[in-house]
């Protein structure tokens, strides 16, 4: 980053933008936790999805933390993020650290939270009915970026980190 490039901030990226980099993590993100579940079927001898149902879950959050923090904290952006032009920066434009990139992870389940404890309150069961909970949840969490100033989600006003827009630099040809 350049001198006059660091005195100005950088644009947040639009709404849209976030969202496309959101679904986009998540198409890539399967083959992650395909593979890790994989593996950890495997070393545990799970034989049924019921059994050792927790302890699964467990390591995937580990699995997709180490897979956030590992990116944020080593250029600030994921393969979805580089490809959607958007990077995570500390609130003084500086990169992130490891340990604030947990954090920012942790946090980042409130995009899910409210409508799980939605599902969860009300009973329901239907693969339709939670899919829209959780997209409906997911949107609302997402809009309400729109009421902040530099139009940052809550995880990352809490963990004083913010998405910005990071165009690619071209390279000149030699």
């Amino acid at each position: 980053m350049t001198a006059e490039a660091s005195a100005a901030p950088a644009p947040a990226p639009g709404l849209r933008r976030r969202l496309a980099a959101f679904v986009y993590e998540g198409v890539l993100l399967f083959g992650v936790l395909t593979i890790a579940a994989l593996a950890y079927g495997l070393a545990t001898q799970q034989r049924h999805a019921l059994v050792g149902m927790h302890g699964l879950q467990l390591f995937l959050f580990l699995v997709l933390g180490l897979y956030f923090t590992w990116f944020w904290s080593h250029g600030g952006q994921t393969v979805a993020m580089k490809t959607w032009h958007v990077r995570l920066l500390s609130k003084d434009g500086q990169p992130v650290s490891t340990a604030r990139a947990w954090i920012r992870y942790v946090l980042s389940w409130l995009w899910f939270l409210p409508a799980l404890a939605g599902i969860y309150m009300g009973g329901l069961r239907s693969g339709g009915a939670i899919s829209l909970a959780l997209l409906v949840g997911v949107l609302v969490y997402a809009l309400i970026s729109r009421f902040n100033r530099r139009r940052q989600f809550l995880h990352d006003l809490i963990s004083r980190t913010e998405l910005v827009y990071w165009p690619t630099v071209k390279r000149k040809p030699k």
